[in-house]
């Protein structure tokens, strides 16, 4: 088809960061893919859009990612409104953590670094403890979606003891590579130029509060102003949801916080245990997320409703008031499902077009050797900010580059890091992204504001691990 299959998530993107108009600029990328996909007939267009919309749902992985979001939405709720977060503030505080700009950043990018088990429960994490420090300290929440972002899939792939391990273990295991893969993985982390770019970075801003462009006018407008959301902005989660306050008689204690959080994490490893059949490296992450979640919300029903000395033998909430509760936090999220929704739909109507393949294909193999693993880490960028999906550009990126490696006597883990960083730049940076997503809805920040605020600083390091990748296709 050429160059017009680039058109349905290029028209998204730049419409979305244009327009600010989100949901409407994904719908007409999608028109514009299944228009494309049917012959050019608009009309039959506008039915395959709607057949693709449901076909998201045909994908178990897509399903459990779309659950995921709502049971968030009522977690979320249930820990503000046991006066949990509340409780952990003030424990915080007293101990001097959150307490100036430099230690609320830190604090994010803390929590942010210490669970690599998966993206979405990173960039939820990172949120839900920090958010209420950033509020308190007029810091913006572009700035906290930042870090939400740039701690999840840049830490997951640098730590890979998770299902992104996992998969592109089962990438090289497609390309017949077995014995050596893990050492393979292992020497390409080396070479993730871009992963530990974002996060060397992200800790640089957190302890020197440095910054510019976007984000530096967000911090400026939130310390002069005390406005943490740009004015006419529109949260990725309801204000109903950021805002709710404790119960009356909650004692805010921190347990209420901690003990669902770490519920949460905990079940994924026994997620990923269990789905891979002993093997955390072989589990599901979108089944292990949803069980996680999942657990935490029931965890969290059965600890508000038991009856405690401290409240005279009440329950801090009854079990009516936490699927209440419940209910509304997952209601305050239907925005971000129904982004998702429509980003998974455009991601598919990419790949029916063969768009990967045609992005490659305008490069081929010519020019000088050296300059390869650059170009493999460009075209990575490209394809996974298009196509919002950074395990989409591993696989259409390792069976061409670790050939090329072989057959031009390049560097094995300098070519596979160079696949890694170009697919993890388009889980941090592009907005079609469910991490983006996911970190926008967590920071409770208006999505786009996110994307164009953290857009420069991701530019930057792209830029950086481009030169970085020259230099060692030169040197190795």
């Amino acid at each position: 088809m050429g160059w017009i299959v680039l058109l349905p998530p290029i028209v998204a993107i730049v419409l979305a960061l244009w327009t600010r108009q989100v949901y409407l600029s994904l719908i007409a990328g999608l028109l514009i893919g299944t228009t494309i996909l049917v012959g050019g007939n608009p009309i039959l267009g506008l039915r395959e859009l709607t057949d693709q919309l449901v076909a998201v749902f045909s994908d178990p992985g897509n399903t459990r990612v779309v659950f995921f979001c709502l049971l968030v939405g009522g977690l979320i709720a249930l820990v503000q409104v046991s006066g949990g977060v509340q409780g952990f503030i003030e424990w915080a505080q007293n101990r001097g953590w959150g307490t100036t700009r430099r230690g609320a950043e830190l604090l994010a990018w803390g929590v942010g670094m210490a669970i690599f088990v998966e993206s979405s429960i990173t960039s939820l994490t990172v949120g839900a403890v920090s958010r209420p420090f950033f509020d308190k300290l007029n810091l913006p929440r572009e700035k906290l979606a930042y870090y939400c972002d740039a701690t999840s899939a840049p830490v997951c792939m640098s730590i890979p003891l998770n299902g992104w391990g996992a998969y592109v273990l089962g990438l090289l295991a497609a390309q017949g590579i077995t014995e050596g893969a893990v050492s393979l993985l292992v020497g390409a982390l080396l070479f993730n130029f871009f992963s530990l770019g974002a996060i060397v970075f992200s800790l640089f801003l957190a302890i020197t509060g440095a910054g510019f462009g976007p984000m530096r006018r967000a911090e400026e407008r939130a310390t002069e102003t005390g406005q943490v959301t740009r004015p006419g902005s529109r949260p990725m989660i309801s204000e109903e949801v950021a805002d709710i306050q404790p119960v009356e008689h909650s004692k805010r204690q921190i347990r209420d916080l901690l003990i669902p959080i770490l519920v949460m994490v905990l079940m994924i490893f026994v997620g990923l245990y269990v789905t891979g059949g002993g093997n955390l490296m072989e589990g599901s992450g979108s089944t292990s997320v949803l069980w996680s979640v999942g657990t935490s919300v029931l965890v969290a029903m059965v600890l508000y409703a038991i009856p405690r000395r401290v409240l005279d033998g009440r329950p801090l909430l009854t079990p009516s008031d936490t699927v209440d509760w419940v209910l509304r936090g997952s209601a305050g999220l239907i925005g971000v499902t129904l982004l998702i929704v429509l980003a998974f739909a455009l991601g598919q109507v990419s790949r029916e077009l063969d768009m990967g393949s045609y992005v490659v294909s305008l490069v081929g193999t010519g020019g000088p050797i050296w300059w390869i693993p650059a170009v493999i880490f460009a075209i990575g960028c490209f394809v996974s900010f298009t196509l919002g999906s950074s395990w989409t550009a591993f696989a259409i990126l390792i069976p061409i580059a670790l050939p090329l490696a072989q057959g031009l006597e390049i560097s094995a883990p300098l070519m596979l890091g160079a696949v890694l960083s170009g697919g993890v730049y388009g889980d941090h940076a592009s907005p079609l992204s469910d991490t983006s997503i996911i970190s926008s809805m967590s920071a409770a920040c208006d999505h786009v504001d996110h994307v164009n605020t953290q857009l420069p600083y991701t530019l930057a390091l792209a830029i950086g691990a481009f030169l970085l990748f020259v230099v060692a296709g030169i040197i190795t």
